[in-house]
């Protein structure tokens, strides 16, 4: 059974405090982003399986523990997500990384693809993806979609700030999907943006609004 896990870290709300504020500036914003990433896939790698390994101390032989099978894989959804990348890769540094490109209709707030790369072996690897904002659920519902279609089998989603609507679709679309979110907001308003969210995560970690 998936499971979803609200955070309650007071780094972590301490930060999306920080996000929120207009006036934090991109490179602020890009830093915070990228250390929220990093507690948060803390986190959500609690979980990951492990093995036996002997190795040789400089005092004696002993076994420890090491990461099993085929480690992981970060797909960020684009273009926000790639926001996030970095500060995974602080901790699990042998991760491959993915890319999915979406985007959102204007109209109908529907997504499209137009691009997805992915590594050769994601289909055998525990695959984490990645956007700083779960609004409507569109866009990553989409993403992990085109993931199972591929042969991915162990998903997980990470996001930084979710709307209830946007979980409620992930969970009913992918039920065996776990989902770790930073802070749950309140809702959606009539544009699909997260209230109070942060505004665009997209314009604000890349300055191009």
């Amino acid at each position: 059974m998936a499971k979803t896990v609200i955070m309650d870290h007071p780094l972590i709300q301490h930060k999306i405090g920080i996000l929120r504020k207009t006036t934090t500036g991109t490179r602020d914003f890009r830093d915070l982003i990228s250390e929220i990433a990093t507690l948060i896939t803390y986190e959500s790698t609690r979980d990951l399986e492990l093995q036996d390994v002997d190795i040789e101390t400089p005092i004696c032989k002993t076994t420890v523990k090491e990461l099993g099978g085929k480690k992981l894989a970060i797909v960020p959804i684009l273009r926000a997500g790639l926001g996030m990348v970095d500060g995974m890769l602080e901790l699990v540094p042998s991760a491959k990384v993915g890319h999915i490109g979406l985007y959102r209709d204007p109209v109908t707030a529907e997504p499209h693809e137009y691009y997805c790369k992915l590594p050769e072996d994601c289909d055998q690897r525990d695959v984490f993806v990645v956007d700083p904002m779960l609004a409507t659920g569109g866009s990553a519902s989409a993403a992990i979609g085109m993931l199972k279609e591929k042969g991915c089998k162990k998903i997980r989603l990470m996001c930084i700030i979710g709307a209830p609507e946007g979980l409620e679709v992930i969970q009913k679309d992918h039920p065996d999907v776990d989902i770790y979110l930073g802070v749950l907001d309140e809702k959606l308003n009539e544009d699909k943006y997260i209230v109070p969210g942060l505004g665009d995560a997209g314009d604000r970690i890349f300055g191009t609004k």
